[in-house]
């Protein structure tokens, strides 16, 4: 699958697809920047006010009529404007063409995975890891704020769950590099939520709204014994067994998220390469303020460097103060190694 860069998926009742889009706008567009919206009628404007694209994705969007904006965003790690864009999806057009239903993206990616870096090398020989983990560095802050902006703006709880991938489509959880759920004890959503994309098939984008029960019962109908093939995990997780994901959805959501912290601790390669990582980047930060520090541009897209990305890249997992918990890793990479040796740990796989 090619990739689109980051791409994060959102799931929101139809009711709630235009108050949820105004929140996301709010946090994240550049303050007086100029928004560009498009809709399916014919209907295109240009304007500095999010108070106006509301109002007007608000009097048209029914139907098959979805809503399509481009706006700047300003990243804080370090500051720095891109372009992205947010599209809006009736519900119509979702239960014939399920997309999102809200899917921001980042118009160019290069603009965000940032494949070229200037950096200060100064000191000691050149390391494919430790470039490779400078890449994970530059944008991992950025990657975090961005999920929050978007699926939780505020304490309305209007998007419950979400998810980021690096390809063109919502797949599974596992197989996406970072996943947001509103409610912490709903964790389990991101199991069983991959067992209807990987066993049943099922979309996604239509699956991501239904209660726990009725994901539970989907996964039961499945025949007992029954599992998926899956790959980027140890060697105790080449496979997902039904009885795996139905005792993760009976285990205390409490006991998950700690199985979950406890297993995102760095591998040895990521720790070996993390520290000289570090210290070029704050060298490279300091390049504007101490004269005749030479830099040399690195390319981190070559194989070397995203193969160990994909196999050492860290997690991050996250309890919000609102409840909620997100879980992520660079792009490159996906959530499966993490929650395979969560599975281990709680000695729930089979």
């Amino acid at each position: 699958m090619s990739e689109a860069g980051p791409m994060f998926y959102a799931w929101c009742d139809e009711a709630d697809r235009v108050d949820a889009l105004a929140a996301a706008l709010s946090a994240l567009v550049i303050p007086g920047d100029l928004i560009r919206v498009a809709m399916d009628n014919d209907i295109w404007i240009k304007t500095h006010s999010i108070d106006e694209v509301v109002a007007t994705v608000r009097a048209h969007f029914s139907g098959w009529i979805n809503a399509d904006l481009s706006f700047g965003v300003m990243l804080r790690h370090p500051e720095r404007a891109i372009c992205f864009g947010i599209a809006c999806f009736a519900e119509e057009y979702e239960r014939r063409h399920a997309s999102g239903p809200l899917v921001l993206r980042v118009c160019d990616k290069s603009d965000f995975l940032r494949p070229e870096l200037d950096l200060v090398l100064s000191r000691g020989p050149r390391s494919i890891e430790t470039e490779a983990a400078l890449a994970w560095l530059v944008i991992e802050d950025d990657l975090e704020d961005l999920l929050l902006r978007f699926y939780a703006p505020d304490a309305s709880g209007r998007i419950p769950t979400g998810a980021c991938t690096n390809a063109w489509d919502w797949v599974a959880p596992v197989d996406m590099c970072a996943t947001y759920n509103a409610n912490t004890a709903e964790l389990a959503r991101d199991l069983a939520l991959s067992w209807v994309e990987l066993h049943d098939k099922g979309k996604i984008k239509r699956a991501a709204g239904m209660s726990l029960d009725a994901l539970r019962a989907r996964v039961e109908a499945a025949p007992a014994g029954a599992r998926v093939a899956m790959k980027g995990g140890s060697e105790h997780a080449r496979s997902l067994s039904r009885e795996t994901v139905l005792k993760a959805l009976a285990a205390p959501p409490s006991a998950l998220l700690d199985a979950l912290k406890a297993s995102a601790v760095p591998d040895d390669a990521w720790r070996a390469a993390a520290p000289r990582a570090r210290e070029i980047l704050e060298l490279t930060s300091q390049t504007e303020e101490i004269e005749g520090l030479p830099t040399w541009r690195v390319d981190t897209t070559t194989r070397r460097h995203v193969r160990f990305l994909e196999e050492h890249a860290p997690f991050h997992v996250r309890r919000l103060p609102s409840g909620g918990v997100v879980l992520a890793t660079h792009p490159y990479r996906t959530l499966w190694p993490l929650w395979a040796d969560a599975l281990f740990l709680l000695g729930i796989t089979s």
